[in-house]
């Protein structure tokens, strides 16, 4: 563990993700969305043969992203790696320590492991065994905090009820690790009862914010209603609303937030939008560093 990680290190990283400008990185695209992720960065499955070869072709793009000139706590405050990434280096350095020593972002760790089959029109995340060893590896390499995602379908409240309550429980078990949980119950955009799926999530995530004792952050789908979730940005315990662009093109995604005055942007696609292995390095300079802009000015 770098020197450089420690109390001190961890006080910082939650001001910075309390107060500062700017937004989060999802760098975490996992095993089943990686082939699409690779082919929309103009990587094909003719050109790589196997997992590791896979997930070596996703470590080379997300390394690219993030030593990209414009991608510094200037504007991107946090980033969410995925397992495989946290456990890579960058020319012999751990990731985690690149982020924070070298760009100061502050890292995070996706540790759920999929969706279970809809039920109750949500699906509820899988178990994850190892879920405390996963949480002391990741604290010991400097990571901050984590993300667990499930998703909401139609506006079920005994669904929605489960999905948060399972959501609470994990974030139990991350915050006892010393880690700061990412609480991720994605609403889909397509359903025909968004909104009213937002009105249930958010009474249900504001009954659960009643009984905690240790800090969390929200990311959530873009509600339907200007301003819906600033009442769960300012309890006390919820050191920041992150927004997730949920299949939204970035520029739909960026005038969506810019409507959410206590949200900002945490973004996968949406970041890696027009972004290809092919192009020069200056070419990919600037694809993403005008993403990271109009991602940067939405969230402001």
């Amino acid at each position: 563990m770098s020197k450089d990680f420690g109390q001190d290190a961890f006080e910082a990283m939650k001001e910075q993700m309390t107060t500062a400008k700017g937004f989060v990185a999802a760098l975490d695209q996992s095993g089943g969305s990686t082939p699409k992720a690779l082919k929309l960065y103009g990587v094909t499955e003719d050109m790589y043969e196997g997992e590791v070869a896979m997930f070596d072709e996703m470590h080379a793009m997300r390394t690219r992203i993030i030593q990209a000139p414009a991608f510094t706590s200037e504007k991107v405050i946090g980033a969410i790696l995925f397992e495989r990434t946290m456990r890579g280096d960058i020319d012999g350095v751990p990731v985690a320590e690149v982020l924070w020593s070298q760009k100061g972002v502050v890292p995070f760790l996706k540790i759920d492991k999929g969706l279970e089959e809809v039920e109750n029109d949500v699906q509820m995340m899988k178990p994850m065994p190892g879920l405390v060893e996963l949480l002391a590896e990741a604290k010991s390499l400097g990571v901050f905090g984590t993300k667990e995602r499930s998703v909401i379908h139609a506006a079920n409240k005994e669904g929605i009820k489960a999905v948060v309550a399972q959501q609470f429980e994990v974030a139990k078990v991350v915050t006892d690790a010393g880690l700061v949980p990412i609480i991720e119950p994605e609403v889909n955009i397509t359903s025909d009862t968004k909104a009213e799926a937002e009105t249930m999530l958010k009474a249900a995530i504001a009954a659960e914010l009643e009984n905690l004792t240790a800090d969390v952050m929200l990311k959530l789908s873009i509600p339907t209603e200007s301003g819906l979730y600033d009442d769960l940005s300012d309890h006390p315990h919820v050191v920041r609303v992150v927004a997730l662009s949920g299949g939204y093109s970035t520029d739909e995604a960026c005038e969506r937030l810019s409507n959410q005055p206590k949200m900002i942007a945490s973004f996968s696609r949406a970041l890696t939008e027009g972004l290809s292995k092919q192009q020069s390095d200056d070419e990919f300079a600037g694809a993403i560093g005008s993403n990271i802009e109009k991602i940067y000015g939405a969230s402001l």
